[in-house]
């Protein structure tokens, strides 16, 4: 099920102007996904944001893992490329947390609103509780600092534009949204089946194609990142 499910996003996605995904060494379960800023009001726009997406074998009852594979400099995001952002925790509400179960991942997510969700999150920062606290203090006291150590970073990321990639622009890319077409329900249907034991009344059968991804459970080449320690030196204030 988890392959078959998998296999549509990735097809579906591939369409998409603002995203740029490949397979690590075939493998349905590891995607290199690079993010491409597109909204001209953001801080980000213009950047080239690589990171890999892992899928658990259950999925979608569990979440996948997202990591930066180039470090961001961003209140929520962790100066090794983890996120703090609720779309990818655990199913159920936390009472610790105070999260809700609707805020939290769901079977009924895809792929798509969690990249929707992490291309928000990069100008809507939450800074009581930030991953990166160096981060969350230059927002809020250097707001000016902050921007100029962003933009550098937007540059820099620009280097990871493969060799011949047309990178597009606002005007020439529909913006992404996170619409369900009757197609997408699959959730509905093909996980209540299997959760409860009804039988296989779906439709369409997607079968895993053998030539097209290999199905190679090798890993693609680490990547080491920089901790990001560099941009808080000069933060004189502590909280």
């Amino acid at each position: 099920m988890a392959e078959r499910i998998l296999v549509k996003e990735f097809k579906a996605l591939a369409q998409e102007k603002w995203v740029h995904i490949e397979l690590d060494n075939d493998d349905i379960f590891k995607w290199h996904v690079a993010l491409i800023i597109l909204n001209p009001d953001s801080l980000y726009y213009g950047g080239y944001f690589k990171a890999s997406i892992t899928f658990p074998k259950n999925y979608p009852y569990s979440p996948p893992e997202f990591r930066f594979l180039r470090p961001v400099y961003h209140p929520n995001i962790y100066p090794d490329g983890r996120l703090c952002i609720s779309i990818l925790h655990n199913p159920g509400e936390d009472l610790m947390s105070g999260e809700s179960a609707a805020e939290r991942w769901s079977p009924a997510q895809r792929v798509e609103t969690v990249l929707i969700s992490i291309i928000s999150l990069l100008d809507d920062a939450e800074v009581s509780s930030p991953a990166n606290v160096d981060a969350g203090v230059m927002l809020r006291r250097n707001p000016t600092k902050y921007k100029s150590v962003v933009m550098e970073l937007v540059e820099a990321s620009k280097k990871d534009i493969p060799d011949g990639f047309i990178m597009p622009t606002h005007d020439s890319t529909p913006k992404p949204s996170a619409k369900i077409d009757d197609d997408d329900f699959w959730v509905d249907s093909d996980a209540a089946d299997d959760m409860f034991g009804g039988s296989d009344s779906s439709g369409e059968e997607m079968a895993l194609d053998d030539d097209e991804f290999g199905g190679s459970d090798s890993s693609g080449e680490e990547v080491a990142l920089d901790d990001g320690s560099e941009y808080a030196d000069d933060e004189d204030e502590e909280i």
